[in-house]
């Protein structure tokens, strides 16, 4: 265990070869805070949508045997529609933006100045999904508990919520540090769970406290049920997460953990290959230095970073996404407006008036 922390920290000091272990209330989309600038700021516009019928499938029916004369029937099956996201019940995907993002919530803020450079309904609460997991890790390495000490997946961290599954089964021991590691950087459910559960006081006192870091960092919208990011009651705006990210980019661990492309982790007597669910962690043409995704069908695709581009640290939230790639594509759009316009974004913030 101490020679897995030497190498997180210092790779030079083991060999490559031991690389180390590559996280129900309303929605509500609350009026823009008199004062706060934006250089770019998306119109609402909400029209009605016309709910596209469930897809039909046509399956034939097999014949009984080779003497089997009775006519084929065909059977129909309706394929569900996907459930919608609570901002596409909501009507926020109506929000025009200059850059035609997927994503119905999106800020992108100066990480030193504060300043806001791009913004699209910064301030509606939406489930964040695995973005929970941030709030998770963030209490867990600010109570200083052990991280080499042993965890066991228990029955309790079986999601019951969503039914998802996991790789890690029940009896699963690892260290403290290498579920932290697989909930960041994976998005380990049953790893997040059990760093709840293993809390001083147990999981209400892992929730309590959850609350109360919100409130202190001044995430006025958000809530906390859970340690996942399973349930739709985790909530939280735009807003709040981009203070979520600045305080959790203080802690090296963190930024560490989260944007590591792959690790291997040693369970039982197996080797389990974990990968990031990041995909941009793995391109050159990004300087991730944090980073956090998530998904249920209530929160739509959700990603926050923070992130140097064009000479500046960044922090980027994009929530309720409509697509499996679309929050990566919208994440692109970005990345290239800001690398064609950052020079007159920062002309613009210099003349303007104090």
């Amino acid at each position: 265990m101490i020679r897995y922390f030497l190498e997180l920290f210092n790779p030079g000091l083991v060999g490559a070869g031991l690389l180390a272990l590559s996280l129900a209330v309303p929605v509500q989309a609350a009026p823009k805070r008199d004062g706060r600038s934006a250089v770019v700021s998306a119109k609402a516009h909400v029209s009605a949508k016309t709910r596209a019928k469930a897809p039909m499938k046509t399956v034939k029916a097999a014949a009984a045997g080779p003497r089997a004369r009775a006519p084929l029937h065909a059977s129909v099956v309706r394929v569900a529609p996907a459930r919608p996201s609570f901002g596409q019940l909501n009507g926020l995907h109506a929000t025009d933006d200059p850059l035609d993002l997927k994503s119905s919530v999106a800020l992108v803020i100066d990480q030193d100045t504060r300043q806001v450079l791009f913004s699209k309904n910064p301030e509606a609460v939406l489930p964040i999904a695995s973005i929970t997991k941030l709030m998770t890790a963030l209490i867990v390495t600010e109570a200083g508990l052990p991280l080499d000490e042993a965890l066991t997946i228990t029955q309790d961290d079986v999601d019951t919520e969503k039914g998802s599954r996991s790789r890690l089964n029940v009896g699963t021991v690892l260290s403290r540090g290498e579920m932290l590691h697989l909930a960041l950087m994976s998005s380990e459910n049953r790893a997040a769970h059990a760093l709840g559960r293993t809390y001083p006081g147990g999981l209400p006192a892992f929730i309590a406290a959850m609350n109360a870091k919100a409130r202190l960092l001044g995430m006025s919208g958000t809530r906390y049920v859970e340690p996942t990011g399973l349930s739709s009651q985790n909530q939280s705006s735009a807003s709040d997460l981009a203070r979520l990210v600045d305080a959790a980019y203080e802690h090296q661990i963190i930024r560490q953990l989260s944007t590591m492309p792959q690790a291997q982790v040693a369970v039982g007597n197996r080797h389990l290959q974990f990968r990031n669910t990041n995909g941009l962690v793995h391109n050159p043409a990004w300087d991730i230095g944090l980073q956090k995704t998530g998904y249920i069908s209530e929160a739509g695709r959700c990603l926050v970073m923070q992130a140097q581009l064009a000479g500046r640290k960044l922090i980027m939230v994009l929530l309720d996404s409509a697509g499996r790639y679309s929050r990566i594509g919208d994440a692109e759009r970005i990345r290239k407006w800001l690398d064609g316009d950052m020079h007159g974004i920062v002309e613009a913030a210099v003349r303007r008036p104090h």
